[in-house]
């Protein structure tokens, strides 16, 4: 069986419900003839037509408006931002539109918004932002953000069907790099995460682009006779706290780690509903690895200083291991 990209699951499963349901259609900036910025949407203006892949002028508002006008009509638009930095030159749709129109008015906003998120690219600090906790702090969005090819399409799948706006978060640094089998993969429903290794000395909760650093981290360790946990939530709202918690009840030990910034982070979250629910099983603090409170260096050597990666991480779990 051959193998694709974290890329070409993307652009498979957008391909399946394009086919599937004649209401979905792509919208964004330079998606047709171009394919997007990062090729996402490659080959779908020549099978679809301009009806169903749209492209716009450098407008980010006027994407995501257009999106939720068509969503409430009963379309089901996927919109793509060219990086996810500039999202928030369209928040106050999401944030106080998109969000709130099913309780307000009891109407459904079927609707997603992809944002190529995160750093280890050169990006800089304007194209390397992982802004999920601006969206998991707004009621009424779901959000999802895939680590691997598999969860890329069958959390993809998932997004285009669901009545609720989904912010989808991808990973620019996954999209050639992880490769998996595509076959037979399904629409995975949201808030159930993935035990991505089993272990019994200590739990990493994660997501997203950290998670292949995590479970590099946890290899390195297995060397020194200790086995690490790795969960990959998968989606952050809903996330899946029963599987952490059972993994707590475990392992007693729990480093949490995401590439977005460490203040208000999701992370924070994470950490304090571990403290909430299994504080008489821990016997470490929550600990957390993330990026530093500044904005993303474009020079390799500081974005690298600044974004978590698998030395980081091995040396928290060395630390908390021995604790």
């Amino acid at each position: 069986m051959s193998e694709a990209t974290y890329i070409a699951a993307i652009r498979e499963a957008l391909v399946e419900e394009m086919e599937r349901d004649a209401r979905v259609f792509c919208i964004g900036e330079d998606i047709g003839h171009f394919g997007g910025a990062f090729k996402a949407t490659e080959g779908l203006l020549e099978k679809f037509g301009r009806g169903r892949v749209v492209d716009t002028p450098i407008a980010e508002g006027l994407i995501l408006g257009v999106a939720i006008g068509a969503a409430v009509r009963g379309l089901r638009p996927v919109a793509e931002m060219q990086f996810a930095d500039f999202v928030a030159c369209g928040f106050s749709q999401l944030a106080y539109n998109a969000s709130t129109f099913h309780y307000r008015l009891g109407v459904s906003v079927p609707m997603v918004v992809r944002l190529p998120s995160g750093g280890h690219v050169g990006g800089g600090p304007f194209h390397s932002k992982n802004p999920e906790a601006w969206f998991t702090h707004t009621p009424g969005l779901k959000v999802v953000a895939p680590a691997t090819p598999r969860d890329a399409k069958g959390l993809l799948l998932s997004a285009i069907r669901d009545p609720d706006p989904v912010i989808y978060l991808e990973q620019k640094y996954l999209y050639r790099r992880e490769k998996d089998e595509l076959e037979g993969v399904e629409a995975i429903p949201f808030g159930r995460a993935s035990i991505a290794r089993e272990g019994q000395h200590a739990t990493v909760v994660t997501y997203a682009n950290t998670v292949s650093m995590a479970l590099a981290a946890a290899e390195t360790l297995a060397a020194r006779g200790y086995e690490i946990e790795v969960i990959d939530l998968r989606t952050l709202v809903p996330w899946d706290w029963e599987t952490v918690v059972r993994s707590v009840d475990k392992t007693g030990r729990v480093l949490v780690v995401h590439e977005a910034t460490r203040t208000s982070g999701f992370g924070g979250e994470i950490a304090a509903t571990i403290a909430d629910l299994a504080f008489d099983r821990l016997d470490a603090p929550v600990r957390r690895v993330a990026a530093l409170d500044t904005p993303t260096p474009a020079e390799k050597q500081m974005e690298s200083y600044v974004l978590p990666d698998a030395d980081k991480i091995e040396a928290a779990l060395t630390d908390l291991l021995l604790y």
